[in-house]
């Protein structure tokens, strides 16, 4: 190997050859000529020629350096250090520090140490950003109700108006999220009409506002009891493309109903019918307020025109009518059940089942191959939906993985086995459902004993068992295949994870309430599942042709507890 010299200026010279005298300096040289062509800027000429052939005595061969690779060594050397020094040095940055600490102020929920930081920095003229603001922003605001003014937590909102103010003096640009806090700031200093008018700022500055946007303005304004200032703000999201969610919707229900207006709480019952379909026992009890109310009881049609009601229930797919309040007097409220085919244990009406548009299926379908697409690897999905088209239909699919370990400690093939038969005896047709197992599920554990095997041949020939590949998520394929097949799907899996959120709230839920088939111990102790069917009827706000409701609540929404209905009817 050549050790290679490098040439340098006469003022460093003598240095370098008290280093060069011996092997062992040569070596140490090696270590350290990075430092000084660093330290002294020293030109690099190599000159092998000059070098002896074995200038260093080593039991293991020295690596070889050619002057390029060197070259390379020396540059990546300095990039590294300067990548490491840069990275250093941004760490160091007063404003990455003050949002460090900041953001363990906002964790703490401390204010006062918050204020303290924001203070300091101004001082020392640190530039605050928008991040920066939108903490000290947050933090002003209070996590509660019931604030005194003149109180402690009333100076504290100033002081974030303050800070907002400031903001705009440096001329730092907001964010839906600098708005959405100043709102709050306002509706807390209870001036709801404030608050809406920073949501109505958001569109000079490009900004779209979210449904957090609206709340401080809509909730202010519902708990004043500023019943239209609370519509306006409400027109305002409907135009914005914003959807009122339960909260919101029941605040404008329980506003309605104290300032009489019967036409919005009749609009509101129906917006939850169509947004929520069950509701919370908080938006049960306005509910039930309204209905024993002496205004619920004078309004109504005595006659009503019995053909136009009929039109409007079968346009609408059946549950409700759309032509408001029918009938007068008081109304009987109580708290009820269905029985398996839907007829409600206190007033004796039958619910309905909804149709489902058959377009709205074929739309979802697609949305949900496009959407599995993006989060799968298309060419597997896209297999997977050739594979489909030449075998299925199907009448039901089952989740395997779900199936294989309910009620379960391992995995049971015997299990999915018993449910396969039960479905094809059930099935017009008495085929196969389909059975979507991931590949590590049907080719190692229980999938080596030989039964297990020899079952799942069996299904592989009857075109039956489709394995999802490594590395891919199950439940996009067998939820597809379900949809595309609008068959039934046997899954335990509640479905309202990140994934099914993905889905949206208005047609899946309709959806799974019509396919979904569950299952349960069987009564019996003998350690079997049984099959929970779909319900016959709808579990979602209906309204009767003869103007009777029956409002499904949360309570007993499982498997286990029979849910909870409001039947509203009016007494003879």
């Amino acid at each position: 190997m050549l050790c290679l010299t490098a040439s340098i200026s006469p003022k460093t010279s003598p240095l370098f050859s008290l280093l060069c005298k011996t092997s062992n300096a040569r070596f140490f040289h090696s270590k350290l000529f990075n430092y000084f062509s660093h330290k002294y800027r020293l030109p690099i000429i190599f000159n092998a020629k000059s070098q002896p052939k074995n200038p260093i005595s080593m039991s293991r061969k020295a690596p070889h350096f050619s002057t390029t690779s060197a070259e390379a060594l020396l540059q990546n050397s300095k990039d590294l250090g300067t990548r490491k020094s840069r990275k250093q040095a941004r760490r160091e940055l007063p404003e990455v520090i003050l949002r460090a600490k900041l953001d363990q102020c906002s964790k703490n929920g401390d204010l006062a140490e918050a204020l303290c930081l924001y203070n300091e920095a101004r001082v020392n003229h640190v530039q605050l950003n928008v991040y920066h603001y939108n903490v000290l922003l947050y933090l002003c605001c209070p996590k509660g109700d019931g604030i005194e003014e003149g109180g402690q937590e009333f100076a504290m909102l100033d002081k974030g108006f303050k800070i907002f103010k400031q903001m705009g003096t440096d001329k730092v640009e907001p964010n839906e999220a600098t708005f959405t806090n100043a709102s709050r700031l306002a509706a807390a200093k209870r001036d709801p009409e404030l608050a809406f008018d920073l949501v109505k700022q958001m569109k000079d500055h490009g900004i779209v506002p979210k449904l957090r946007s609206y709340g401080p303005a809509l909730f202010g304004f519902c708990k004043k009891g500023m019943a239209d200032k609370a519509y306006e703000v409400d027109s305002h999201m409907v135009k914005n493309g914003v959807l009122a969610e339960e909260p919101e919707l029941s605040a404008l229900l329980r506003v309605s109903s104290e300032v009489e207006r019967e036409e919005k709480v009749y609009e509101m019952m129906h917006r939850l019918r169509a947004t929520v379909r069950q509701v919370s026992k908080e938006t049960a009890a306005i509910m039930e307020e309204w209905f024993s109310s002496n205004k619920a009881a004078e309004v109504g049609l005595e006659k009503w025109d019995v053909g136009k009601v009929k039109k409007g229930y079968v346009d609408g797919g059946g549950g409700w009518h759309g032509q408001g309040w029918l009938g007068k007097g008081n109304w009987r409220v109580v708290r009820t059940k269905m029985d398996e085919t839907g007829i409600c244990q206190s007033c004796k009406e039958k619910l309905v089942c909804i149709d489902i548009d058959p377009e709205e299926t074929e739309n979802f379908a697609k949305a949900l191959a496009k959407l599995a697409s993006e989060k799968e690897a298309k060419t597997n999905f896209a297999q997977f939906q050739e594979w489909l088209q030449r075998h299925g239909p199907f009448d039901a699919v089952i989740d395997g993985a779900n199936l294989g370990l309910a009620n379960q400690h391992t995995f049971s093939f015997a299990q999915i086995m018993r449910v396969v038969k039960q479905l094809r005896q059930i099935s017009p047709s008495n085929k196969f459902p389909l059975v979507v197992l991931h590949r590590s599920r049907v080719t190692g554990g229980p999938a080596q004993h030989p039964n297990n095997k020899k079952l799942l041949e069996s299904w592989k020939k009857a075109g039956a068992l489709y394995s999802t590949p490594q590395g891919s998520n199950d439940d996009w394929y067998w939820l597809y295949a379900a949809v595309s097949s609008k068959c039934l799907l046997v899954t335990n899996d509640e479905m309202r994870d990140h994934l099914f959120n993905l889905l949206g709230n208005s047609f899946f839920p309709r959806w799974k309430e019509k396919h979904q088939v569950r299952l349960k111990p069987s009564n019996e102790g003998n350690g079997l599942l049984t099959l929970h069917m779909p319900p016959p009827y709808s579990i979602v706000v209906q309204e009767s042709e003869q103007g009777n409701w029956h409002i499904p609540t949360v309570t007993g929404d499982d498997l286990e507890t029979a849910r909870q209905w409001i039947c509203a009817t009016r007494t003879k």
